[in-house]
């Protein structure tokens, strides 16, 4: 056999064994950290059944954030409601707040606070409410309460997120000054989750945008690539999901490279679209105009 020959099936060999080493060692370091930061939250949406993705490169993930401290806290309603989009061609991501207090229609044509799907059915009635007041498609579902949100922004951002408070803000103890600061995860949850001034649910789905803006301008070069898998494992292990963890890697990827856009960002009820109703069986509600709403997220999904 030729040297030449030889060189060349040692490198392939040597290549292919670095390959085989690397997966393995991203399968056990993905592994290993999920089993040690599995979360407590109970898992109601083994039969959530998601809307087929019209293109491999573009998905829709419900967002729903609980808080765990609630004394029944399977059945508590959720204190959070988003809809994240993200276009993999464009590199465009989306998010789509949803007030918790919006008056909506169930699919049994019954009306309620949004914030109850999660109560009544999980993710899966979530989802279906959405798709029958917004027809808006729904891929996959994210759960998570407030102290994995803390626990991941940790992991994610150890050196902490840069946020421009606008007002000195107090909550649960958390002291957040007015100005530019840098906040971690628990004074960062604090200030997503601060509603107790004059713009109420409003000012705080605002902050919330905020957040995910900041989250989203200063996830480049954050971990290094070799690290995904046990990051991804942490936080798999942290949160209800059915997002294939393969697809949370390749997202992150594409957020760390940098090439992403900035966040595109909807709140609904849309402005001139909803009034306050203190009178109903659900107690104060947002009701809200659902055909102008589901015209607003349409043509916002389809913007670019």
């Amino acid at each position: 056999m030729k040297k030449s020959v030889k060189i060349m099936i040692i490198t392939l060999l040597t290549i292919l064994l670095v390959a085989v080493s690397v997966g393995c060692y991203a399968a056990i370091s993905f592994q290993t950290a999920k089993e040690e930061s599995e979360s407590k939250l109970p898992n109601k949406n083994q039969n959530f059944t998601g809307d087929e993705q019209t293109s491999d490169k573009e998905l829709t993930v419900m967002v729903v954030g609980n808080d765990s401290r609630d004394d029944d806290e399977d059945q508590g309603r959720s204190d959070t409601l988003m809809v994240a989009h993200y276009d993999g061609k464009t590199k465009q991501p989306k998010l789509i707040s949803i007030m918790r207090d919006s008056y909506v229609t169930f699919p049994d044509g019954g009306l309620d606070k949004i914030n109850a799907a999660y109560a009544y059915g999980g993710a899966q009635m979530t989802k279906d409410v959405l798709k029958t007041n917004f027809d808006l498609p729904i891929n996959y579902y994210v759960v998570m309460d407030f102290k994995e949100f803390s626990d991941i922004i940790d992991e994610l951002y150890p050196k902490g997120v840069t946020i421009d408070s606008e007002k000195d803000i107090n909550l649960d103890g958390v002291d957040i000054l007015k100005g530019k600061q840098t906040l971690h995860g628990n004074s960062l949850l604090q200030y997503a989750r601060f509603r107790m001034d004059e713009e109420g649910d409003f000012g705080r789905i605002r902050r919330q945008q905020q957040v995910m803006d900041a989250l989203v301008e200063q996830s480049k070069d954050l971990i290094p690539v070799w690290e995904l898998p046990q990051v991804a494992g942490k936080m798999v292990g942290k949160i209800d999901t059915n997002v294939p963890t393969s697809l949370l890697i390749d997202l992150a990827k594409d957020f760390l490279s940098g090439n992403v856009k900035p966040l595109k960002s909807l709140s609904v009820p849309v402005e001139g679209s909803w009034n306050f109703n203190d009178y109903t069986e659900s107690g104060s509600v947002i009701e809200l105009d659902e055909q102008q709403n589901a015209e607003a997220i349409q043509d916002f999904m389809k913007d670019n």
